[in-house]
């Protein structure tokens, strides 16, 4: 039997999804379990998800996962390459024997010559001396003009999302040494940030669907959707982006210039610029683009942005997941996790109390990403639904 592994955020789950889901079983057996990876309440891009991660993972156990477990917030809004370190490491320690991912490409070879090219010994030297010479470039533009000088047109393989992170997720399965079996489907319906006409939608746009009061249902699978609907029945969406610009804000101002410079990526004089542009900013839009230059990526801003109002701070992610929470499990998820609990390299969490239990750095991990969760319901639009304290008290969705 194999295990896949999925690394994903689901924000929310859609069509293309559940198809991934039952494309990977297809290949690799119908017996096969599928266990997740998931962002939590806040997402890669650094933002907040539109959706509660138990919502979200509900909804994904709903429509083909058999296990969702949450990837602890340090990793989740970290660089791509943290991020795919972090999921990687997380679903290996958990029994995964295969990864399954979309990318633009289609098939592993080229990204494997990438992946191959980036973890060779000479490629962070190379770039080095890029930068130093086309002061201009950014690090990524300097890496892509290495790549392209050693490899021609493969290079541009890396102007697509998802084929950045399928590249980062071979990287990670090498540099970690582990013995997940690489398996990539071409991404079907429209493209990341894209419109489409289809019935298979991006994510981003089922976002603004649902921010602008459209019912997404076409695009999501029915019971996935039920899900979603009962969230935004009982007030439980983060749709309010001027709610989400007040809560972050707020937090932005009340933090000294020495916060900024323990944070991820803060180092090259991002951690100064940013401390600046949220003392001049009137607005998180302009904060952004006051602190974003030619080596400090939009992306990179807004997610040190998320880390400093969150409390994330550099070197939280250096080191693997210590621990995995379950949010969700199916019937033939909870067989699967009995044999995780006798097998795993990573502590198991089934319920929040049993952190306190479990050695360092796990309990302020766990706490960290609770407290950040009691920032997430504040962008709840029914107050009923904005105590603190809820992920100590939320236990996995049994579907």
């Amino acid at each position: 039997m194999n295990i896949i592994g999925i690394v994903c955020e689901y924000n929310p789950f859609h069509k293309g999804h559940a198809w991934q889901i039952a494309a990977s079983r297809e290949a690799l057996g119908d017996d096969s379990v599928v266990v997740c990876a998931m962002s939590g309440d806040y997402v890669q891009r650094g933002e907040a998800a539109v959706f509660s991660k138990f919502a979200r993972a509900e909804a994904a156990c709903l429509c083909g996962a058999d296990l969702v477990f949450e990837l602890p917030l340090p990793w989740a809004i970290s660089s791509a390459e943290s991020f795919a370190r972090g999921a990687v490491s997380m679903l290996a320690a958990l029994g995964c024997t295969h990864l399954s991912f979309g990318s633009e490409e289609g098939s592993l070879d080229k990204l494997e010559l990438l992946a191959s090219q980036l973890t060779g010994p000479d490629i962070i030297e190379e770039i080095k001396t890029k930068l130093s010479k086309e002061v201009k470039l950014s690090f990524a533009s300097a890496r892509q003009a290495v790549l392209q000088e050693r490899l021609g047109d493969t290079a541009a393989l890396l102007d697509k999302p998802n084929n950045i992170l399928a590249v980062e997720y071979l990287k990670a399965i090498r540099q970690l040494n582990t013995a997940l079996m690489p398996y990539t489907l071409g991404r079907r319906g429209s493209g990341h940030d894209e419109k489409g006409d289809g019935e298979l939608r991006s994510a981003s746009e089922l976002r603004e669907m649902l921010r602008r009061g459209d019912d997404p249902g076409a695009h999501i699978p029915a019971a996935a959707m039920e899900v979603f609907r009962r969230e935004l029945e009982q007030g439980k969406a983060a749709l309010d982006k001027q709610r989400w610009e007040l809560a972050i804000m707020s937090r932005l101002r009340m933090l000294e210039e020495k916060d900024y410079l323990l944070l991820p990526d803060g180092g090259d004089g991002a951690g100064q610029r940013l401390y600046s542009a949220v003392r001049t900013g009137v607005c998180l839009e302009e904060i952004l683009d006051l602190a974003s230059a030619r080596r400090i990526a939009l992306a990179r801003a807004r997610r040190m942005c998320l880390c400093a109002a969150l409390g994330v701070k550099k070197g939280f992610s250096q080191e693997p997941p210590p621990y995995a929470r379950l949010l969700a499990a199916n019937e033939r998820g909870r067989k699967y996790l009995r044999n995780i609990d006798n097998t795993s390299t990573i502590s198991v969490v089934t319920k929040a109390s049993t952190v306190r239990h479990l050695g360092a750095p796990i309990p302020e991990l766990f706490a960290l990403g609770a407290s950040a969760h009691d920032m997430f319901t504040l962008l709840y639009s029914s107050p009923a639904e904005r105590m603190a304290g809820q992920d100590w008290r939320t236990g996995p969705k049994i579907v």
